[in-house]
């Protein structure tokens, strides 16, 4: 049980540590915390593409099953979104999902969505890890383990949602042209068909299931998207999207920028939601500030939260955003659960670039509010001493930062400091992986790269010094 810990997004592990037995502790103690909740009714358990992850999600409901909860199975493999969707359509108690999103077909991981459908707070992990025990199951009173469509509540739920949020009666993109990569995980027949029924024209890129994923991790960042950047720059799509394995997190491709940096998604689509209708944002503390100045010329708040979309989905519920995200890809929108989902955002990108191009659309912020050029790198740290790192680093701030003076220094996650030009740099522990990440953002690569390369400068040596 030691080997079970539950991190940002879950519990994530490589199969030789994420066992079937191990699976079923979680099970257990999922079903003890519902249980003193004074919780009873459905459980839903989702699973993604990987070829264990159907196998473990039976042992998942088994477990519950065994404790007087009623399980329900989707059809076939799902999205993240459609399951924590699931939860609130349904009104279920609870749902365990089994996915290791964007990581390589060698990890798994299992993660508990409360009643709500947003990602379970740090008290409700917590209090799921101090029950992990072997299972005890009782066939007298056993649950029923059922399966059901998922996928058909979440569709009709999400056209209604962006029809909404675009100010349209009835969503149509016939004469859109969307190149779709799947990257072999749970969004394929699911976001494709999504778009595909609200009108637009669709290529299918790695829209088959392949346990392998094509031998590169599900993860759809620039350098494993060439074929859909390809596709894109050089064929007649208007406009190429990609979700991670588990589909909770989406990229977009246009025809004038190639990959179109996350930050830029979400300053684009927001300004396009700003059109339509008023309300905040909410972004992590490493995401853009270009949405600021996108929600200041409207009269807008920004929220600034810690990294982990736990932390965005519950500025959302408090401040009633219209739109929230973080820089890695992970969205949501106001009148959907409080979860990043990459096949409603999928579809919203599409209806967006229907009534104006992203690449006009971002040419033209970017000439109103300046442009920026966001980048990030790591430095390993083992995790047993990122707190001493963050800490010492603490103690130690510069002056000034690739030749500009610091003029404030934010401590929302780890520290990022405010430089006098307006660009920034933030230092904060990974909470997936062992690493220290730099973040930067200014008006230029070059620029952003100098920030890039104080932050390994100030962070490398703390590491060492703390081993």
């Amino acid at each position: 049980m030691d080997a079970i810990s539950f991190g940002t997004d879950g519990w994530r592990a490589t199969l030789d540590q994420f066992t079937d037995d191990r699976v079923r502790v979680v099970g257990q103690a999922v079903a003890d915390y519902l249980a003193a909740e004074g919780l009873d009714g459905e459980v839903v358990v989702g699973y993604d593409a990987r070829p264990t992850s159907e196998g473990f999600a039976e042992s998942l409901a088994e477990v519950l099953a065994g404790n007087g909860f009623d399980a329900v199975l989707p059809e076939r493999d799902c999205p993240t979104p459609v399951a924590a969707h699931a939860v609130v359509r349904r009104e279920a108690v609870g749902a365990l999902m089994v996915t290791a999103s964007h990581n390589p077909p060698e990890y798994n991981g299992v993660k508990f969505i409360p009643a709500d459908g947003a990602p379970a707070l740090p008290d409700v992990t917590e209090r799921i890890e101090a029950n992990l025990r072997e299972p005890e199951l009782d066939a007298d009173a056993a649950g029923d383990v059922t399966r059901a469509d998922l996928a058909t509540g979440h569709a009709t739920h999400a056209r209604d949602v962006v029809a909404e949020r675009v100010g349209v009666d009835d969503l149509d993109l016939s004469g859109v042209t969307v190149a779709y990569d799947a990257m072999h995980g749970s969004g394929r027949g699911v976001t494709d068909a999504l778009l595909e029924a609200a009108g637009a024209d669709v290529v299918r890129l790695r829209c088959d299931r392949d346990p392998e994923f094509g031998g590169s991790p599900p993860e759809p960042s620039a350098e494993h998207l060439e074929a859909l950047i390809e596709h894109v720059e050089h064929g007649d799509a208007d406009l190429g999207i990609a979700n991670d394995g588990d589909a909770d997190r989406l990229a977009l491709v246009t025809p004038g920028r190639g990959f179109l940096d996350e930050n830029l998604f979400f300053a684009a689509t927001y300004d396009r939601l700003l059109d339509t209708d008023g309300g905040p944002a909410v972004r992590t503390v490493s995401t853009t500030f270009l949405v600021d100045r996108i929600a200041d010329a409207h009269g807008e708040d920004v929220y600034e939260t810690a990294v982990g979309f736990k932390w965005v989905a519950e500025a959302m519920g408090e401040h009633d955003a219209l739109m929230a995200g973080e820089e890695s890809g992970g969205f949501s929108v106001r009148g959907h659960i409080r979860e990043k989902d990459g096949v409603l955002m999928a579809l919203l990108a599409a209806a967006v670039e229907a009534d104006e191009q992203y690449d006009d659309r971002v040419d033209r912020l970017e000439a109103e509010h300046g442009r920026i050029v966001a980048d990030k790198t790591s430095v390993d740290c083992p995790d047993h001493l990122k707190d001493r790192v963050v800490a010492d680093l603490a103690d130690e701030i510069p002056e000034e930062v690739a030749g500009q003076p610091v003029a404030d220094v934010v401590t929302v996650d780890g520290f990022k400091l405010l430089l006098a030009d307006g660009s920034w740099m933030l230092v904060r522990p990974s909470g997936t992986e062992p690493k220290m990440r730099i973040y930067a953002e200014s008006g230029s690569q070059a620029r952003s790269d100098a920030i890039l390369a104080a932050g390994r400068d100030l962070v490398g040596p703390a590491v060492q010094a703390a081993e």
